[in-house]
């Protein structure tokens, strides 16, 4: 009497437990025949989680490879340019150029330094147009813009030469009046070629043509434009003035850029170092991060969008499924099925199906960002957060959409469902 008193507390406990688990697996194999009967309606349900979760695995994968394909162009680039600008003191309206003439030189000794030049885009009077002979000429034409450089500018620009070279010091100090075109100007004026020594004019001035650009690693905009000697620029149109005032480009090895910004001002002028201002590189990491934020927003938007038409999509067909069942939601109540098993059902159901487009979409945008990957010779990037979170994402989405269809079946009353 005793022992049998005492197992029988032990014993509900464990038969209870068992029969939850055999209704537990009798549901979820209910849920997999309902989602296998119909493969088609499944599979077209499964399709929006399928893309939401695929765009963003895919989002979160190639932005990370292309940050980290753009650090050493970002080290060998902006992390070693320091600009210098001319404030010209107090009274910039009346200063002189404050870049004296042996600038280029007094920086370029700096250590650290690689290249250094100076440069402005030069005023010109009214009606001044550049063409490629004496006479003739657009002036309904967008105007094009002439930069006083100085030898060390055009190395520190980083040119690739399509034709000819740059001209050099020896131009720069007899202030010779020649010229390098980019491209686009070169195209745009029908000089092809340096074989006839072309010339072009700007204004009644001739200058004579001694390269052609046909690019630069940090100044995209010097193909849009001409390029003269500093000193031609001051003898023939005087020094710079008005807004547009002279700026020094400095090139440094990599880790010097910021000690040579706050050197560069006494190398120049140490009497007069308020008058230029230092711009040292921005810090990476910032701007890397500004960069992954713009790229990525427009994308995580639409998988956004994606995640809630699946949800939606899904929603939709559960509780389809709950009306054409209704009679046999109806006939399982009658015989003594719970309703908290109905809904379960149908939970189980669109649990399911969000789980498995989860699954789909995190194996193809995994396959998307390596075949990406390969294609731009980006490193292939995949965040194992991501992998797991991508089914999880599915399963939670599945959950919520179904939560409606769910308190909908299980609200169904036996009676009426069987009178319909």
């Amino acid at each position: 009497m005793t022992g049998g008193a005492r197992r029988a507390p032990t014993g509900e406990p464990v038969q209870r437990t068992a029969r939850s688990r055999r209704r537990l697996r009798a549901l979820f194999s209910q849920a997999l025949a309902d989602m296998l009967h119909r493969p088609a309606r499944s599979i077209l349900t499964a399709l929006g989680t399928v893309l939401g979760v695929g765009t963003l695995v895919a989002v979160v994968g190639l932005t990370a490879g292309a940050d980290r394909r753009l650090d050493d162009r970002f080290d060998v680039r902006a992390a070693t340019e320091v600009t210098i600008e001319d404030t010209g003191g107090a009274d910039p309206a009346n200063e002189p150029l404050m870049f004296s003439a042996d600038a280029d030189r007094r920086v370029a000794a700096l250590n650290g330094v690689e290249h250094a030049g100076v440069q402005w885009t030069v005023e010109l009077p009214p009606g001044t147009e550049v063409r490629a002979a004496p006479v003739g000429g657009d002036p309904n034409a967008p105007r094009i813009p002439v930069l006083a450089a100085s030898p060390g500018f055009l190395r520190a620009a980083g040119p690739h030469w399509a034709s000819g070279r740059g001209y050099d010091t020896f131009h720069d100090g007899r202030a010779e009046q020649v010229a390098v075109l980019g491209a686009d100007v070169a195209e745009r004026l029908g000089v092809g070629t340096l074989d006839t020594a072309p010339a072009v004019f700007v204004g009644d001035t001739p200058f004579t043509v001694v390269g052609i650009l046909a690019g630069a690693d940090r100044r995209a905009d010097l193909l849009r434009s001409v390029l003269i000697p500093r000193t031609t620029a001051e003898r023939v149109y005087g020094p710079p003035g008005g807004a547009d005032r002279a700026r020094m480009l400095v090139t440094t090895r990599n880790g010097a850029a910021r000690q040579v910004a706050g050197e560069a001002p006494y190398a120049l002028r140490p009497d007069a170092v308020d008058a230029f201002r230092s711009i040292p590189p921005p810090d990476p990491r910032t701007l890397r991060g500004h960069g992954t934020d713009d790229r990525a927003a427009p994308f995580l938007v639409l998988a956004g969008l994606c995640l809630l038409i699946g949800a939606v999509g899904i929603a939709g067909t559960t509780l389809v499924a709950v009306l054409e069942r209704t009679r046999e939601i109806g006939l399982r109540r009658a015989l003594g099925t719970g309703s908290r098993d109905i809904a379960g059902r149908f939970l189980l159901e669109s649990a399911g199906l969000g789980a498995l487009g989860g699954l789909v979409g995190t194996a193809l945008g995994t396959i998307t960002i390596v075949v990406t990957a390969a294609a731009k010779h980006w490193p292939a990037v995949v965040d194992p957060a991501m992998l797991a979170a991508g089914p999880l994402i599915g399963l939670a989405i599945g959950l919520l959409a179904g939560l409606p269809p769910a308190w909908h079946a299980a609200r169904i009353e036996p009676a009426a469902a069987l009178r319909r």
